[in-house]
C-alpha cells in the first residue's frame, strides 16, 4: 500500500521521497490515515505536507488529533495552519477545543482575523450565522463581464467557492447572483446586472441549521448566501456544510428516537460513565412510567386469577402495539423532516393511519384467531377476546405513534422524542387496559 511505502521512506530517512509521494494524495485520504496512527508518526507526516495541504488536512482531522498537533508545534507553524484554514474551519476550531488551545490559536491569528472570529462567535450555536464563510466573491452590478472575470482570477484564489458569485450594491445589500458557467459563457462587454439572477434564495443569520438544510434539498443548492436582518450580505454556507449538519441532526434524532442524551462524541472514544450518563435519564423515565402497566395488572388481579390463560397473550399484545406505533412514529417523524408532512396534516394523518390500522388489525386477528384455536386450543370467546383486543391495540398504536410527533412539532419539541420506547411504553399501557375491560366484558369476569 501507498501508506505502508511512505513509512517506510520516513523511516529510511529519505523525507523529500515521501513529502513528494504524501503530496499526491487526497486531504480527506491522508486525514483518515493519520487517524489510524500512532501520535509520533502523525507528527512526522504532518510536517512534511506542502503549506497548504496542511491546513486542508487539518480540517478534515477528528477534534483529539488536531488538540495534539496545536500542542505540539511551533507557534510559526501555527500560524501558517491558521492563515490557510477558511474562517468557517477556525471558528469551528475554537468553538471544539480547550481554553489552553484557544489561546494558543488566537495568539498566532492576525488581530483583523481575530475580529471576525469573535463576531461569528456570537451567533448563536446552531444558527446560519454560526456555519457561514465569509470566502466567496462580491461582485457590482456595473462591472462588465471581462471585469468581473479578472476580478475573480484576482480574488478567487484563497475564496472557498468561486461557482457562484454574489452581487452587491454599494451598502454590500444583496441584490443578485451569477454563476461563473454564465459568466464564461457570456460576451465580455455585458453588464453584470443584465444577467444577474435576482430571484435569490437566502437565509437569515439566525436561522436554524436544520432549517436552512431544508431550503439546500429543497432547492438542490450547492451555496446559499446568509444574509442580515437589514439584507446586507455577510457569507455564504456551502454544501460540505450543511452535508455534516444532515449528518449531526440525523445522529441527534437515532439518539433521541433510542431513549438517550444526544451527543457529537464516536461510540469507541466515549468512556463508559459518559455513555451511561446519557442514557440513564430517560431509562429511569420509562421505568418509573411502566408503574402505570402494573397498576392496570393490578387492577385486573381478580380477572386474571380466574382465567390464567389470559397471562399468555400479553407479550404478544404488547410486543405488536409498540412495534404498530413505532412503524407509524419513524414514517411520521421522516416525513416531517423532508417536509411531506406540515402542522395542518394532523386530521390526513390520523385518518390515514387509522385506515392503515384497521386493515392491518383485522389480517393479524383472523390469523390469531386460528392460530389459538389450534395451538392453545383455547375457547372460540378466549379467542375472540384476543384478536378484538389486538385489533384495538393496533388502531391505538398506529393513530398515537402518527399523532405524537406531530403533537410534539407543534409544540416546538422535536418530534423524535415520540418515538421508540415512550410510544411503547404509552401504548402498553392502553394496550392492557383495553385487553383487560374487554376480557371482563366477554368472558364475564
Amino acid at each position: 500500500m501507498t501508506e505502508e511505502f511512505i513509512l517506510n521512506l520516513i523511516h529510511q530517512g529519505r523525507l523529500v521521497e515521501a513529502r513528494t509521494w504524501i503530496s499526491q494524495m487526497n486531504a480527506v485520504d491522508v486525514a483518515s490515515w493519520l487517524e489510524e496512527l500512532d501520535r509520533n508518526n502523525i507528527l512526522v507526516i504532518f510536517r512534511l505536507l506542502p503549506k497548504d495541504m496542511a491546513a486542508e488536512v487539518f480540517s478534515y482531522l477528528p477534534n483529539e488529533d488536531q488538540e495534539f498537533i496545536i500542542e505540539s508545534i511551533a507557534d510559526r507553524e501555527i500560524k501558517s495552519i491558521i492563515e490557510e484554514l477558511f474562517l468557517d474551519d477556525t471558528v469551528d476550531l475554537i468553538e471544539e477545543m480547550p481554553a489552553n488551545i484557544v489561546k494558543k490559536v488566537l495568539k498566532n491569528t492576525s488581530e483583523e482575523r481575530r475580529k471576525l472570529i469573535n463576531q461569528f462567535l456570537k451567533y448563536p450555536e446552531d444558527s446560519a450565522g454560526s456555519l457561514m464563510t465569509i470566502e466567496f466573491v462580491d461582485l457590482k452590478k456595473e462591472m462588465r463581464v471581462d471585469e468581473a472575470l479578472a476580478y475573480i482570477r484576482k480574488n478567487g484564489i484563497d475564496k472557498e467557492t468561486v461557482d457562484i458569485c454574489y452581487v452587491i450594491d454599494k451598502n454590500r445589500k444583496l441584490e443578485g447572483i451569477i454563476p461563473i458557467r454564465k459568466l464564461i459563457l457570456n460576451d465580455t462587454s455585458q453588464i453584470i446586472k443584465n444577467i444577474m439572477i435576482t430571484n435569490i434564495i437566502s437565509v437569515h443569520t439566525l436561522d436554524d441549521q436544520e432549517d436552512v438544510a431544508a431550503i439546500f434539498k429543497r432547492y438542490d443548492l450547492l451555496a446559499v448566501p446568509v444574509v442580515d436582518k437589514e439584507n446586507r450580505l455577510v457569507g455564504i454556507i456551502t454544501i460540505d456544510d450543511i452535508v455534516d449538519i444532515i449528518e449531526q441532526e440525523n445522529t441527534e434524532d437515532f439518539h433521541k428516537m433510542a431513549a438517550m442524551q444526544p451527543t457529537d462524541e464516536e461510540y469507541l472514544k466515549t468512556n463508559v460513565f459518559t455513555l451511561a450518563r446519557h442514557r440513564l435519564p430517560w431509562l429511569l423515565v420509562l421505568m418509573i412510567s411502566a408503574t402505570f402497566t402494573g397498576a392496570i395488572m393490578q387492577r385486573f388481579e381478580d380477572a386474571l386469577a380466574a382465567m390464567a390463560v389470559l397471562y399468555a397473550f400479553i407479550p404478544m399484545l404488547m410486543d405488536t402495539g409498540g412495534n404498530a406505533g413505532s412503524q407509524s412514529a419513524t414514517l411520521i417523524i421522516r416525513g416531517l423532516a423532508l417536509d411531506e408532512i406540515s402542522l395542518g396534516d394532523t386530521i390526513k394523518v390520523v385518518w390515514k393511519e387509522l385506515g392503515v390500522s384497521i386493515l392491518v388489525g383485522i389480517a393479524l386477528a383472523v390469523v390469531n384467531f386460528i392460530r389459538i384455536l389450534i395451538t392453545r386450543q383455547a375457547s372460540p370467546v378466549v379467542a375472540l377476546t384476543v384478536s378484538l383486543s389486538l385489533i384495538i391495540t393496533l388502531i391505538l398504536s398506529k393513530v398515537i405513534g402518527g399523532a405524537l410527533p406531530i403533537l410534539a412539532k407543534r409544540m416546538r419539541m422535536d418530534p423524535a422524542i415520540m418515538a421508540g420506547p415512550l410510544i411503547t411504553t404509552i401504548v402498553d399501557a392502553l394496550a392492557l387496559f383495553s385487553y383487560f375491560s374487554l376480557a371482563s366484558w366477554l368472558l364475564g369476569l
